[in-house]
């Protein structure tokens, strides 16, 4: 007798990725739809809808349907999950029939947005879904011995949320949860370009210039990138050098805001553990976590060992994919 496939999710506010246990990671994409904003049809999902974003006409919208990693618009997302499970049985070669889905929620998120994500993934087709916190996912993927009574630190910079978590025993010991990731750096960036160089820019380029000349706050050597965008007073494009260190000040905010977070969660954590924490240190995933300097800037605030983790960008959809068992052992275990 066959058994149902089962697939874990990482539904993103930035990417919406597929694991399968047999065959990895099947898809990666932009969580980011394009609609015809006349009759509602879809006309793109993922990748090819991204390229889209700032570059169509009045009748065509590309939105992005997750907010903070939860549902902001629910009707799109379902047809997004729908459209991407389409891709993955492409992938898999075989048709996905009504598999047992995993699907990763903040740890902030209300029972409402819990409920709103379970129901989206089953109306797309799934049998089964069961519900797993991201930072207890980010720390499977990330090859934590999350089952074992010793503290596993998790810091996840996603593209909506921050999620920080003390996980010991299979269990989440305490974490905390901020709205604040890659998105809020992006569009810091726009902002200060748009206040101090009347520059209008998209969020793709300020994208990158995170990727390209964003550092976390260190000392470094400054380094410069040419930009182009809409000059607010001519009207006319326009092209400008920024600096990396002009960059940094951006969102110097949401960075502190977000070591904030780490500093209230290492000081709620049991005495017992935080011996746990100095010898073993805490583990970065997330694409956030890819910001130059990250590790080293972390490091020096909490001085505690930081370590990258191998895939940061897929550790929540690799953990997702293989706490299937783990989900088992614990509901026994409770």
């Amino acid at each position: 007798m066959l058994s149902a496939m089962q697939i874990g999710i990482d539904l993103g506010t930035a990417n919406l990725l597929v694991y399968t246990k047999e065959k990895g990671m099947i898809i990666n994409e932009p969580s980011v739809v394009a609609l015809d904003s006349a009759t509602g049809e879809v006309l793109a999902v993922g990748e090819e809808a991204k390229m889209m974003v700032g570059k169509t006409p009045g009748n065509i919208v590309a939105i992005r349907p997750l907010r903070d990693g939860v549902i902001a618009d629910y009707d799109v997302t379902t047809e997004l999950i729908k459209h991407l499970m389409k891709k993955a049985s492409k992938k898999l070669g075989t048709t996905i029939r009504k598999p047992n889905v995993v699907v990763c929620t903040p740890s902030g998120a209300t029972s409402v947005e819990k409920r709103a994500i379970q129901d989206a993934v089953r109306q797309s087709g799934a049998k089964d879904v069961q519900l797993i916190e991201e930072p207890v996912a980010a720390a499977i993927g990330a090859d934590l011995p999350v089952e074992e009574p010793v503290a596993n630190v998790v810091i996840d910079i996603g593209g909506g949320t921050s999620e920080v978590a003390i996980i010991s025993f299979g269990g989440i010991v305490s974490s905390h949860s901020l709205r604040v990731g890659g998105d809020r750096l992006d569009e810091d960036i726009t902002q200060f370009i748009r206040k101090k160089y009347h520059l209008m820019i998209g969020t793709r380029t300020a994208e990158e210039i995170k990727m390209e000349i964003g550092y976390a706050l260190i000392d470094h050597t400054p380094q410069t990138m040419e930009i182009r965008g809409r000059d607010l007073v001519s009207g006319l494009p326009h092209t400008i050098e920024i600096t990396s260190t002009e960059i940094q000040g951006a969102y110097q905010e949401a960075l502190l805001s977000i070591l904030e977070t780490i500093k209230l969660t290492l000081e709620d954590c049991p005495p017992e553990l935080s011996g746990d924490i100095v010898d073993r240190g805490v583990m970065l995933t997330g694409g956030g976590s890819l910001l130059k300097g990250m590790e080293e800037w972390l490091s020096n605030e909490i001085i505690v060992p930081v370590h990258l983790a191998p895939s940061p960008l897929e550790s929540v959809a690799i953990g997702t994919g293989r706490s299937l068992k783990m989900l088992k052992k614990l509901q026994k275990a409770n």
